[in-house]
């Protein structure tokens, strides 16, 4: 019963920060063309507000949430070598956790990217996670 707990709350909160990406890269990028460089900040602070309080957080959940997941799902590595459900799993959770920890170290230690400042990678590792969830199986 933990487990499932653990998972629902590992894709709730890696819901909000995908959907945040996929807002920002897909839709926020937009505005810029409607509207001057003032209104555009001021549109972008105002959602930014809302998002600052919930997405970290969030991030870091789904982090943790998924290390746990990974300490069931894993098992053991066979004489072969890993499986590729090992493979594709650790890939996943290398993402995974290079997206918490840059996010912990920006917002909560206030350390800047030096490069990748956008949230284009971040979106694009969130992409490459959701395919690897769904060829892991296979």
């Amino acid at each position: 019963m933990t487990l499932i707990i653990v998972k629902y709350i590992h894709l709730m909160s890696a819901f909000i920060y995908g959907g945040f990406l996929i807002v920002d890269n897909l839709f926020l990028v937009h505005i810029k063309k409607q509207y001057d460089l003032e209104e555009h900040k001021e549109i972008r602070e105002s959602f930014m507000k809302y998002v600052r309080k919930l997405v970290p957080p969030s991030l870091i959940v789904a982090v943790l949430t998924g290390l746990y997941l990974i300490m069931y799902l894993f098992g053991d590595i066979g004489e072969d070598g890993m499986t590729r459900f090992q493979i594709l799993l650790s890939l996943k959770a290398f993402l995974g956790i290079w997206l918490g920890l840059r996010g912990f170290m920006q917002v909560y230690m206030g350390i800047q990217p030096l490069v990748f400042k956008s949230h284009i990678l971040p979106f694009a590792f969130v992409l490459t996670i959701i395919f690897l969830s769904q060829f892991m199986y296979i």
